[in-house]
């Protein structure tokens, strides 16, 4: 094995290598790159330095840094060093993300999206300061929860939306020489560099630019969101003239005229939320206070300018419309560096809080950029000791866990959530689409925070407890009892799917029906259970948990409708999580008739509730009935529902996605894939074709399938035992190859429930192969563009889980903790903590061996094998199939 060395001689770079072989060039391009490549890959070499920095075009027509590029090709360590470096600054690759040059468009906005820094109370995207709202960057600051709603025309209707609202941007700046200033929009950029450290969610970037007459500046920028003090923000601001002395200006700037723009399908809408109540301004210092237009809420941000370099006694402002300006004039010498920081601390406050007056004193006291950066450094070590995954033998996957687990983190966190009245959107803070609300998305969500910070996992489920009266009346508007929780989540709980939506393909406006999703409400009991099976904070359940799981019994149970000829119960009028389906062939309303998952997830809601009666007073439990309105035989219509639900199951053992889905049209996948290449979002390319999915048997992503990765098989069979179904031994593998042929996987959430699906049935390389697309797909960007909208915290976070549940075997749904191993094959271990009924769990899985300490005596089961554990001692033991 050898470690490559790359070293400059005589302005060519070199290959030097043991068996004395060597590949010289003086240009590298994509070509020379994969010369390089396909040698390296003949032989024997496990990583490498280059001498210095050496950039070239990719594939993509991207520029790409070489030891970068080379390490993700080969999942090998490059680093641009000396050789004697190479092992340190080998373990820093997996934590940091680092980006050259600059993409205008869907490509830089995806790079923003991934470089956002956060800390669950606001997150910020990874522009540099310089650049402005426009088609080509998008500067966004992002609070949990600020909602407003807007009201634009679509052809001959007035459409309300409620928008997860841009921030007033108070990290603007930029410089001006000679009376040129630096903006990205004019061809004055030389250089870039970008970098995020995941460990402490530090965001840096390097700008060489020329102004005037070939001035050149190089412009360093160190930005983070405190995780300790989860307000404060800080902005340091470094220029230094390359070759030349002389007078430069610094503008930095508090903009509160910014808008939303992030969605280009939103773009025709009305995007203007803010109103500037006031601006403040004293000497270094500034408080701006605006308000949304609708939803009435406050937001203060209060901050100061401050510099060890420079004087900042003759700082000017310069008023414009909705943004200010502070303009510092300075000489600066050749080669000498001059730091600004922007220090900034952020509150909201919604229209019932009052808002107390913002001080604007000379003397705010901000400890110093390095004291704060500290202080924030250590509370993320504190949430990495309890949330990171360790891979040996995968330095890819180690580093897109880690960069997962960063912006899980970024978008909730025990930090930046306590007692804050919000959920996870499901692109988490770091974009707009649709409009930062909550899904169904929690379901994959909730188990990272429930493994490693069950108390933000508390707190995010309170946020649907404090919307189940609105819930309640969202039940009572559409016909039925109990609580239904809306397919689209924001500040109330009001329903905010929209009406119509844009097909991008087509061009053309369709009715939207996705609100008929209903099934989120069970998403939101099963998390419940979760939450308790895996706390047993009895004190959650008696005060929150049960009465949401009795309101949303009631719902379903008001929604059944019996079939005297079939003498079951059906429930219609519903969409499932394959979201392709809206209605029948040629029907002229939404909704279907006994969708598989539904169905089978009430049977589990009607067997949990019957489960917890035995746990809970009785007393408990009829004050509760009483206060859902449930009738007085409730309980005993549950019991019988839940052997009566309907389901259409044909003679293999599949199991029909809905009523009627069998006679359903099928689709000749190959001539589509021929004809359109990326065939991810069928329902698109079908609408814009004159077609309609609901004619074929074609889905987004698992439907019927999902209730083997909500619950373990023999769970499942329990539930069809209930509802009196017999089905093949098989019929899980049966199941999973008939859909898996009509699945366009449109969502990257069907990879993460087919890989556990996959692996369920012994494809492991299946599983592995879909694993892995899922843990790249943002990273990657597969769906063309859709991460320049935000992050999908849906899958980031279920590709955190997939490691512990699937691979280390881990399931924790059986009110017991169980593993049973199966690793991928070129992974040598895994290595993570948990928590579960208030006992810590620390974790090594290897290919051999399991071993495991809990912070309290107590007994977990390896496969079969009960295995007994002692209060903090290590206990290591062998499993079968190793």
């Amino acid at each position: 094995m050898t470690i490559l060395h790359l070293s400059k001689t005589n302005d060519h770079w070199t290959a030097l290598l043991t068996n004395k072989q060597s590949m010289s060039v003086t240009q590298w391009n994509a070509e020379t790159v994969q010369q390089l490549i396909d040698w390296l890959a003949s032989h024997q070499v496990i990583g490498g330095t280059l001498a210095e920095k050496i950039l070239f075009f990719n594939e993509q027509a991207q520029l790409t840094e070489l030891a970068d590029y080379l390490t993700e090709k080969l999942n090998l360590p490059f680093v641009i060093g000396q050789a004697d470096e190479w092992q340190e600054k080998a373990m820093s690759i997996p934590w940091k993300v680092t980006y050259e040059g600059y993409s205008p468009g869907k490509d830089e906005y995806s790079v923003e999206s991934l470089l956002t820094v956060g800390n669950g109370y606001l997150g910020i995207r990874g522009t540099t300061p310089e650049m402005a709202i426009s088609d080509a960057t998008y500067p966004a600051t992002y609070l949990a929860s600020l909602y407003n709603t807007a009201y634009s025309k679509v052809g001959e209707q007035i459409i309300a939306n409620e928008d997860f609202v841009n921030a007033p941007n108070v990290q603007k700046m930029t410089v001006c020489v000679d009376g040129e200033s630096f903006d990205f929009s004019n061809d004055q950029l030389q250089s870039i560099t970008r970098e995020l450290n995941l460990k402490t969610g530090l965001f840096q970037s390097w700008v060489t630019i020329e102004l005037g007459e070939n001035k050149q500046i190089a412009l360093h920028t160190k930005r983070f969101v405190s995780m300790a003090d989860v307000h404060d923000t800080y902005v340091a601001y470094t220029i230094t003239p390359l070759n030349f002395s002389g007078n430069i200006t610094l503008l930095a700037e508090i903009d509160g005229a910014v808008y939303n723009y992030n969605v280009a399908r939103y773009r025709d809408l009305n995007r203007h939320h803010l109103d500037v109540v006031s601006y403040e301004h004293q000497e270094t210092n500034f408080v701006l206070t605006t308000r949304t237009k609708e939803s009435h809420i406050t937001v203060v941000q209060q901050g100061t300018l401050r510099s060890p370099d420079v004087s900042l006694a003759d700082l000017a402002l310069e008023k414009h419309e909705n943004h200010f300006i502070q303009k510092v004039d300075f000489y600066a010498e050749r080669n000498q560096s001059y730091t600004f920081e922007r220090v900034t601390t952020t509150q909201q406050y919604r229209k019932e809080q009052s808002v107390p007056t913002a001080s604007n004193d000379v003397n705010i006291a901000y400890p110093s950029f390095e004291v704060a950066y500290q202080a924030s450094q250590q509370a993320w070590e504190k949430l990495w000791k309890r949330a990171a995954i360790v891979v040996e033998g995968d330095l890819m996957s180690q580093k897109l866990l880690n960069l997962h687990t960063y912006h899980l983190l970024a978008s909730a966190s025990p930090n930046g959530n306590q007692q804050l009245d919000a959920s996870v959107t499901a692109r988490g803070l770091h974009g707009e689409a649709y409009r930062g609300h909550i899904f169904w998305d929690e379901l994959f969500i909730l188990p990272f925070y429930l493994a490693h910070f069950p108390e933000t996992a508390k707190q995010l489920l309170l946020y649907r407890y404090h919307r189940l009266p609105q819930a309640k009346r969202n039940a009572q508007e559409a016909g039925y009892k109990g609580s239904m929780f809306p397919w689209q989540s924001g500040l109330d709980g009001t329903e905010q799917s929209q009406k119509v939506h844009l097909n991008p393909i087509s061009g053309q406006w369709k009715e939207d029906h996705s609100r008929l999703q209903r099934h989120v409400s069970l998403a939101v009991a099963y998390n419940v259970w979760q939450y308790y099976n895996q706390t047993d904070d009895d004190d959650f359940m008696r005060t929150y948990g049960l009465e949401m799981l009795l309101e949303i019994a009631h719902f379903w149970q008001s929604a059944a409708v019996y079939n005297a000829e079939t003498k079951r119960y059906s429930i219609p009028g519903v969409m499932g999580p394959d979201e392709f389906h809206e209605s029948y062939p040629g029907a002229e309303q939404g909704g279907l008739t006994d969708n598989a998952y539904t169905n089978m997830m009430v049977v589990w809601l009607f067997e949990t509730i019957q489960t917890l009666q035995a746990s809970f007073e009785a007393t408990t439990f009829q004050a509760l009935l009483q206060k859902i309105e449930a009738p007085k035989d409730f309980l005993a219509q549950l019991d019988q529902m839940k052997h009566r639900l309907h389901l259409e199951i044909n003679s293999d053992g599949v199991i029909a996605q809905f009523s009627g889905y069998f006679d359903l049209k099928e689709l000749d996948w190959d001539a589509y894939r021929q004809k359109y290449g990326n065939i991810y979002r069928m329902d698109r390319i079908l609408n814009a074709e004159g077609k309609s999915a609901d004619d074929y048997k074609v889905a987004k992503q698992a439907d019927t399938l999902m209730i083997f990765y909500n619950f373990a098989k023999n769970q499942v069979d329990q539930i069809l035992t209930d509802l009196e179904y017999t089905l093949p031994e098989d019929y899980v593998k049966k199941n999973l190859d008939y859909y898996l042929k009509r699945t366009s996987h449109g969502s990257t959430l069907s990879r993460i429930v087919h890989a556990q699906l996959a692996s369920m049935v012994e494809q492991e390389d299946f599983a592995w192969q879909l694993f892995k697309e899922a843990l790249a797909s943002d990273y990657r960007d597969i769906q063309g563009g859709t991460t320049a909208e935000g992050i999908h915290a849906g899958v980031m976070a279920a590709t955190l889980w997939i490691p512990l549940s699937t691979f280390a075997g881990l399931d924790l749904r059986q009110n017991r903790v169980l593993f049973q191993p199966k690793l991928p094959a070129h992974w040598q271990q895994i290595q993570f903590s948990f928590t579960w009924k208030q006992i810590d769990f620390s974790v090594i899985v290897t290919k051999q061996d399991l071993t495991i300490t809990a912070s309290h005596d107590c007994f977990i089961y390896l496969g079969e094998q009960k295995i007994s554990l002692t209060k903090n001692q290590k206990t290591t033991q062998t499993y079968e199939g190793a």
